[in-house]
């Protein structure tokens, strides 16, 4: 995936969704406590403690093949044994929720998976539905 952007709140990575539908913008904030990642969709901003990137990437790499996205809004239960599943679960390393801000804590399937793209550590496909992730 080609991206523009040094992930900096100065030059925050432009990033499309997996399906394409959308571009946003996110960022490291390690002055943010927790350190987060800083993702504008919008006018919306949503954050995710910035350990998720390293934690994902291990998870993956566990796992060893594609693990599906399912991305899902805070309000709505995740499909078992997807990305979103994991990112809100309370067996994985941080015990919960990597999302930071109450109400808009989901969505981890649908704006991290290109976080690791981009960073090389994931393939990430970008079908119009039921995208998958794995780890490189």
């Amino acid at each position: 995936m080609n991206s523009k952007g040094q992930g900096t709140k100065e030059n925050p990575w432009v990033l499309k969704t997996p399906p394409g539908t959308a571009e946003y913008t996110i960022y490291r904030d390690e002055t943010l406590d927790p350190p987060a990642l800083v993702c504008k969709v919008g006018t919306t901003t949503l954050l995710y403690d910035l350990r998720c990137i390293e934690d994902l990437h291990q998870m993956l790499k566990a796992h060893g093949d594609w693990m599906e996205l399912g991305s899902a809004d805070e309000q709505k239960e995740p499909k078992a044994g997807t990305v979103e599943a994991w990112g809100r679960s309370p067996q994985n390393p941080l015990g919960g929720w990597y999302g930071l801000k109450k109400g808009l804590r989901g969505r981890f399937g649908m704006y991290i998976p290109p976080v690791l793209e981009v960073l090389g550590l994931a393939e990430v496909e970008h079908n119009p539905k039921n995208n998958r992730m794995r780890a490189l």
